[in-house]
């Protein structure tokens, strides 16, 4: 007797030395029987704060029983369940730990109240919730245990479904609780997904009123509601799903492959051979598991029967990862499309189309896609001919009708044949000098490097004037630099206008071929107009303000700065 009375005092004195606030909230119905005896036995708990019972709208002496023993009552006018009673005493409490315990506990004792609370107070655990020996335990055993070891088998308690846990109430902030049966398995999930520490605690035996099969099914009902919730909530679902699992495992296939062909590509610090060992296991796994993917969605299909809601609820839940895999298919065929095979020897040259971004032009143009091409020879009877895409030459700044002068010979730019739009056609010898060969793949921003310094013969634009065509001499730049406008007037009325790059030097200006006037630029001290006169017509070549150009204008010694051809 004296060593019970012993225990009862050291329960009664333990004290709280993290100065954390503690509140007991105990949800009850129809519990006048064992409401007074529960508050009073955590009354014994010195530390304790506050208690609230909360009237979850009995119809029996509890509210009179909870007052009389020490508590403060918050009656719900109706019976809202164990949840709402749950928020309702949470949402007026204060302390900084929330203990939940049941209103029907017959043998309570303060130790078992202070076990619960003290792994929180000692920053052992963000939760405790307890276990117990008792009889019984069905809903437990029979419905909670079997899901949460499918959906969520990390949690390993031996009871998930204790009424009697607590909790720091930041945590309790963040979630939202039940309204039902399913408030204290909720609890415990959200806290596992968020990375909480959840410990449980062993409390011994205790007494409680035995449930009736109604009320159990009632409550089983209401558990596996809140496990599947929060399963489909968390990912759970579609994580044990085979079918997702294997479109899941088919997408890191793809991504393997991906890898090693561009990790062998792109990254030089991955040697080749790790490349192609990456890639044959992602080839392996995405063949293994798109066989799987085929016989699965087979046998889905096979059903007649809710097909449509099967084919729904699949792209419902797949979609995004299909549209994935679809991407990454992409992506791994245009890089292995740039395979060549000749002479014996495979050759792999990933190359790229260009996007073009224009800001506000004359044109209209907002973007456009270049590249890349395909060098090939020449079509027959063509030996001074070069057909172009239309998109490179946008890159080198020519129109169709323009001329390339490469080692001394003259080749008309022409577009290309039908079904060639990406092909390059290049007589022999200016193959040759150029270093290019069949089959060579140029991507567009590659285009003007490939051919600058070259000189060529450009068309610029007539108004206003018949009769009469003007050509500008240039070399290929392969950056932009600052040029200037060049206006050309007959009789005070402009004709024709282009840009390009003076350097200082002379620069000739032509009537159907024949040089008539020369202008010695300088570009410290620049003239504006430059006069000559051809049969009673005055014609004046302008040098205007500065712009950018992305050419050179040849000087006498190179070519014809501007060649004026009249007919007629």
């Amino acid at each position: 007797m004296i060593l019970f009375f012993l225990s009862i005092i050291g329960a009664i004195k333990t004290v709280n030395s993290s100065n954390m606030t503690i509140s007991v909230i105990i949800p009850a119905f129809n519990e006048e029987k064992t409401v007074g005896h529960v508050v009073k036995t955590i009354k014994k708990v010195e530390y304790i704060d506050e208690i609230i019972v909360v009237d979850d709208g009995s119809y029996d002496k509890t509210a009179n029983e909870a007052e009389k023993a020490g508590a403060k009552v918050i009656q719900h006018d109706k019976n809202r369940g164990k949840g709402a009673a749950i928020k309702t005493g949470f949402k007026n409490s204060t302390g900084d730990v929330i203990v939940f315990l049941d209103a029907d506990i017959k043998n309570l004792t303060p130790k078992q109240v202070d076990s619960i609370i003290q792994p929180i107070l000692n920053n052992e655990a963000d939760i405790t919730k307890t276990k117990f020996k008792r009889v019984a335990g069905r809903v437990t055993e029979l419905t909670a245990k079997p899901l949460l070891n499918f959906f969520f088998p990390e949690l390993k308690f031996d009871q998930p479904l204790s009424g009697q846990f607590a909790a720091k109430r930041s945590f309790l902030n963040r979630i939202n609780l039940e309204d039902d049966y399913g408030v204290d398995v909720g609890i415990v999930l959200d806290a596992d997904v968020m990375g909480l520490r959840i410990k449980e605690v062993d409390i011994g035996q205790i007494h409680h009123e035995l449930s009736s099969l109604h009320e159990l099914n009632v409550v089983a009902t209401e558990v596996v509601r809140t496990i599947v919730q929060r399963a489909t909530e968390y990912g759970r679902v579609t994580m044990i799903d085979s079918l997702g699992r294997s479109i899941r495992m088919e997408i890191l296939g793809l991504s393997l492959i991906f890898l090693g062909v561009f990790g062998t590509f792109f990254i030089r610090p991955v040697p080749v051979e790790l490349g192609l060992v990456i890639s044959i296991v992602g080839a392996a796994v995405t063949l293994y598991y798109l066989i799987k993917i085929v016989k699965i969605f087979y046998n889905m299909m096979l059903n007649p029967e809710g097909r449509w809601q099967t084919l729904k609820s699949f792209f419902y839940m797949h979609s995004p990862i299909i549209v994935s895999g679809i991407i990454l298919i992409a992506m791994v065929s245009t890089l292995l499309g740039a395979i060549q095979l000749g002479d014996g020897m495979i050759s792999i040259e990933p190359t790229s189309r260009n996007l073009i971004i224009w800001g506000p032009n004359e044109n209209n143009r907002s973007y456009d896609l270049r590249g890349p091409y395909t060098v090939d020879s020449a079509l027959e009877n063509e030996a001074t001919l070069i057909r172009m895409p239309e998109e490179a030459m946008d890159s080198l700044g020519f129109d169709y009708g323009d001329s390339i002068y490469i080692n001394d010979l003259r080749y008309s730019l022409n577009q290309t044949v039908p079904g060639e739009d990406n092909v390059m056609r290049i007589p022999s010898d200016a193959r040759a000098f150029l270093g290019l060969n069949v089959r060579d793949v140029i991507r567009d921003s590659d285009v003007r490097n490939i051919f600058k310094n070259l000189y060529a013969s450009k068309n610029i634009p007539v108004e206003n004037y018949s009769n009469l065509t003007v050509e500008k001499g240039v070399f290929i730049r392969t950056e932009v630099e600052t040029g200037r406008i060049v206006n050309v007037y007959i009789d005070n009325q402009r004709v024709a206008s282009t840009k390009g790059v003076f350097e200082n030097g002379t620069y000739g200006v032509y009537i159907n071929g024949q040089r008539s006037l020369n202008i010695n630029f300088n570009d410290q001290n620049p003239e504006n107009s430059y006069y000559l006169y051809l049969n009673n017509r005055v014609i004046r070549i302008e040098i205007e303000r500065e712009d950018k150009a992305d050419m050179n204008f040849a000087k006498v010694n190179e070519g014809m700065f501007l060649n004026l051809i009249f007919y007629g």
